[in-house]
């Protein structure tokens, strides 16, 4: 159902001035026994002085409680509401106060309370309010794509009997279309507007204005309205990556849970800033990327579009970025190509292989001596955390090696998102991590390499699927909630993801074959932008071929192979390219097929190629064509 983006924007990071390792003071370093002694002593006492300090919230409230009160004065959200302005930043403090003035004047003033509201927008301020509003106690939250064609916006605004819409100004056309169709909505509320009541349409400063007046009158009844943990408080709208969209149905609890389970895995506070880049919509935005930084006090920048990514970091200097691997995977290959443009890519493996020996000797200096690379992400970038899909662990390893912290997560909308993380101590490249401390993993029914479907139980996990106790009933087992994932669990607790259940190709003799598998050692391929890899129907065969479907690199197989080569020439690189990739595979999963893909592919909100759409629209084309 959802989409955020048909590809990644060219975007652009400046230059690369890697210094020569001979101007690196910190590697002419005599480290002798005795000086590596006292910077183990030091690097020890450090780590043990650290901690991560746990939490046992209940409710978002608690968060917005403590967090507004304690860091009232503290910067938490930087947005450029002109793009020929600096970032303006917010305190905590103005943050509550907005919050409040608006859930009061939306319930009270304009009597939508405990109802469910629909908030569609891109990442702005005033999504960030409506957000926590609903969750002290206005409604139900629904948090919903504004990439929604309107005919799918009106089968939510419907499926979730929605009393209210609050919409960022960009949607108004798109609000207009739907409006008419749609009478039950009570208010149509514009984000960032003044305006006063005009039929069903307010805007949202108006609506914040009377709350404002009211809570002047004495009336704090959204901050004294009780809030139950396990009452459902959003209601999420799935991607449909394999099947139509369900309504995963949240509670306080299970984000509140989401919180308490990460913050004894990763340390971040007051002193870090998170970059924002993934719609506010997705949970895994909006939990780990808002609820979780609100609670440690952090700020959060939101980034102006991804064409701007590098000049958003650097003009506020980001410590951690959340991202899908698409994104991560992109921004790795651009600097890369940034230091083998300089010539200086000979040099960065020497650095590394030197930093690297260093720290297995107790000795860490990469954030020292990597410090050129990070200044074009900022200068002070040290987590990036992946999750959503599978990622190259070479791309993992790459960043480790220069010295940025990288950490991988696991888990669905239906476990609010997080079910699975890497420790920060030990975050273990390849892995998704390890169950967090409220959550229990099991494999259900591993074969004899110990893979087998991922089963979730605890406190993130949904209350079930909205108006569909069928499909709720088809993922529950008891308490245990059926991933659809394939993985195995080391000795040590952590999860390897190994492909998706429905994604799974059987072949005739009962082998299974997992696309993500084949698909990340693709991901290598320079000469491949994005791919799909699925097992073809084709008429008098038994047996699926292994397909290909590829978007080319047109950029780089121009600076590769030369400017103006006919489609021909194209494929022909590219299934050399593929032809390697077999070499590394078992002879019952190498491709037998490539199809060239001229057109983007049809995602999800993040960046998951829908691949029942894009099978459909072959079948459907080619039963078009066998008329």
């Amino acid at each position: 159902m959802a989409r955020i983006l048909k590809k990644i924007p060219n975007f652009k990071l400046p230059k690369y001035k890697i210094r020569d390792i001979d101007d690196i003071e910190e590697l002419k370093i005599q480290y002798t026994p005795q000086l590596l002694d006292e910077i183990r002593k030091e690097s020890e006492e450090k780590r043990l002085n650290q901690g991560y300090p746990g939490s046992d919230y209940q409710t978002v409230k608690e968060i917005f409680e403590d967090s507004t009160a304690k860091y009232k004065d503290r910067t938490f959200i930087l947005e450029k509401f002109n793009r020929k302005e600096p970032f303006r930043e917010i305190t905590y403090g103005q943050f509550r106060e907005d919050v409040l003035n608006f859930g009061t004047g939306l319930s009270k003033a304009f009597k939508v309370e405990d109802e469910k509201i629909i908030i569609i927008g891109e990442t702005t301020y005033q999504w960030y309010v409506s957000y926590i509003a609903m969750l002290l106690g206005v409604g139900v939250a629904v948090p919903t794509d504004k990439e929604l064609p309107d005919n799918e916006l009106e089968n939510i605004i419907k499926r979730s009997e929605a009393a209210a819409v609050i919409f960022s100004p960009r949607k108004k056309d798109l609000i207009k279309k739907v409006a008419n169709k749609c009478p039950g909505v009570k208010y149509f509320i514009e984000m960032k507007s003044d305006e006063g009541v005009d039929g069903r349409f307010v805007g949202f400063n108006y609506v914040a204005q009377e709350g404002s007046f009211l809570r002047e009158m004495g009336d704090n009844s959204l901050l004294e309205k009780p809030i139950d943990p396990k009452e459902l408080a959003v209601l999420v709208f799935t991607s449909g990556t394999t099947s139509a969209s369900k309504g995963v149905m949240l509670c306080n609890q299970n984000l509140a849970y989401n919180i308490n389970a990460v913050n004894p895995y990763v340390y971040i506070d007051e002193n870090d800033r998170l970059f924002s880049v993934l719609p506010l919509h997705h949970t895994y935005e909006s939990t780990i990327g808002f609820l979780l930084p609100m609670a440690r006090g952090c700020s959060i920048v939101v980034c102006q579009g991804l064409k701007s990514l590098a000049n958003d970091m650097k003009e506020t200097s980001p410590t951690a970025m959340i991202a899908v691997p698409l994104l991560i995977e992109s921004l790795y290959k651009k600097i890369n190509q940034g230091i083998e443009k300089g010539g200086k890519a000979s040099t960065v493996k020497t650095m590394i292989t030197l930093t690297n020996t260093l720290r297995n000797l107790g000795v860490d200096v990469k954030r020292k001596v990597f410090r050129d690379i990070y200044e074009n992400l900022g200068g002070k970038l040290r987590i990036v955390v992946s999750a959503a899909a599978p990622i190259d662990p070479k791309v993992g390893k790459w960043l480790d090696d220069i010295g940025i912290m990288f950490l991988q997560g696991y888990g669905l909308t239906e476990t609010a998102p997080i079910a699975a993380l890497t420790p920060d101590w030990d975050p273990r490249v390849g892995s998704v991590g390890k169950a967090v401390y409220c959550n229990e993993i099991k494999i259900d029914s591993p074969n004899e390499k110990g893979e087998g479907e991922i089963f979730i139980k605890g406190k993130t996990v949904m209350l079930g699927y909205y108006q569909d106790q069928d499909a709720t009933d088809s993922v529950m087992d008891g308490e245990w909630f059926n991933s659809g994932d394939i993985g195995y669990m080391d000795e040590d607790g952590y999860v390897y993801i190994t492909g998706r259940s429905k994604n799974v190709i059987v072949t005739q003799n009962g082998k299974n074959i997992y696309p993500e598998e084949i698909e990340g050692l693709l991901s290598r391929v320079e000469e491949i932008s994005e791919c799909m890899v699925y097992g073809k129907e084709v008429a008098g065969e038994k047996e699926l071929i292994i397909t290909c479907k590829a978007i080319p690199n047109y950029d780089r197989i121009a600076e590769l192979h030369g400017e103006n080569l006919l489609e021909e020439e194209i494929y022909k690189i590219i299934w050399n390219q593929i032809k390697k990739v077999n070499h590394e595979l078992s002879t019952y999963k190498a491709i037998k097929k490539l199809e060239i893909k001229t057109d983007a592919f049809e995602k999800t909100t993040t960046m998951k190629i829908k691949r029942f759409a894009e099978i459909a629209k072959d079948k459907a084309k080619e039963a078009e064509q066998n008329k």
